[in-house]
């Protein structure tokens, strides 16, 4: 069976995620296929709008295929610069198609899976969605147009996802504005039917599902999100957090636990992909990832987490006052081989 696939129901495209057993985790060749199936949607008049989907019932999308870059990317700089920049091109044609988007983010909804579904205009989340940028955690960045994304959300919401890796679900991904609609998981078949057949309005047909996910716990915790997370450096809310309440320190604690230098990057990631145009974004998280491949913090934390799984990173430097402001310059210079390009 392939791992993408495509059918196209009445007048909608279906694209589906189809590696069940690796929670339907994207690689490159998927992200290829994908991007090559928007373009030719974009100029089929057939097409009224695009679904997105994940096969099984655990996962939408639970990340990229960051195992095999942790094993031979560093070998293989082609390798490794060819997904990322195939990769961000798909995430670029999601946000500028034309057509209506919609991600059907039923489960685990990590790294990839976002950049697969927050730049369309319709991410529908249910009961089972679990929402996570977790890149600090592996010596990565929020990337996939992940800064751009969060950069956007209200408030700091978006820098205390990206340093902490925090988990998200339904109600508080309506909150924030990450999920758009709430759907009982229960109601999907029915949606799935009418998104084929129906010619009325996509809005309106979402609306009619939509339901009310109940309280979001991060409205509790928004006005101290906001309050310690506005700082433009990463010393600065984690000094702010360490004299906070109980809740401000178990942040800093989670801080604590991650890659500094992936902190740092994500962090100064944000703050540059304000007010600016996703290609924008992109091409700045091209750079950082094409430096982060000559650093030693990603294969480390790939061996940590998903390798030896001792889940006991020994980040270098192991400091947040160890990563430089030169450091972060260092990754927003233009790769050897070249910039991102969208022509």
């Amino acid at each position: 069976m392939s791992e993408v696939l495509f059918e196209t129901r009445g007048h909608a495209l279906w694209i589906t995620l189809n590696r069940p057993e690796a929670l339907n985790a994207l690689n490159h060749p998927m992200a290829v296929s994908i991007h090559r199936a928007i373009i030719d949607a974009m100029g089929d008049p057939a097409i009224a709008h695009i679904v997105i989907t994940g096969a099984g019932d655990r996962a939408f999308c639970a990340g990229g295929d960051v195992a095999l870059l942790g094993r031979e990317g560093r070998q293989d700089r082609a390798l490794w610069e060819n997904f990322f920049h195939d990769e961000y091109r798909m995430n670029q044609a999601i946000a500028r198609c034309g057509k209506p988007w919609l991600a059907l983010i039923d489960g685990i909804t990590m790294g990839g899976g976002v950049g697969l579904s927050i730049h369309g205009p319709y991410r529908i989340a249910t009961e089972r969605t679990l929402f996570a940028m977790p890149e600090t955690g592996i010596g990565l960045i929020p990337d996939v147009g992940g800064t751009h994304a969060l950069a956007a959300l209200p408030g700091e919401i978006g820098a205390w996802l990206a340093l902490t890796g925090a988990r998200l679900k339904a109600a508080d991904l309506r909150y924030c504005g990450i999920a758009t609609h709430h759907v009982p998981s229960s109601h999907l078949p029915a949606l799935r039917d009418l998104l084929s057949t129906s010619h009325e309005p996509v809005a309106e047909l979402l609306a009619a599902f939509d339901e009310d996910p109940g309280e979001a716990p991060l409205a509790q915790v928004r006005d101290a999100i906001d309050y310690h997370f506005g700082h433009d450096r990463v010393e600065d809310i984690v000094a702010s957090l360490s004299v906070g309440d109980d809740w401000a320190q178990a942040q800093a604690a989670t801080i604590a636990r991650m890659s500094p230098t992936s902190c740092k990057l994500s962090l100064a990631g944000l703050r540059l992909a304000r007010g600016v145009a996703i290609e924008d974004a992109l091409r700045h998280e091209y750079r950082m990832v094409c430096e982060i491949r000559n650093g030693h913090d990603f294969f480390e934390g790939i061996r940590a987490q998903l390798i030896d799984k001792d889940r006991n990173p020994k980040w270098q430097p192991a400091t947040l006052e160890g990563v430089s402001d030169d450091d972060v310059a260092r990754h927003l210079e233009v790769p050897e081989t070249g910039d991102l390009t969208f022509e």
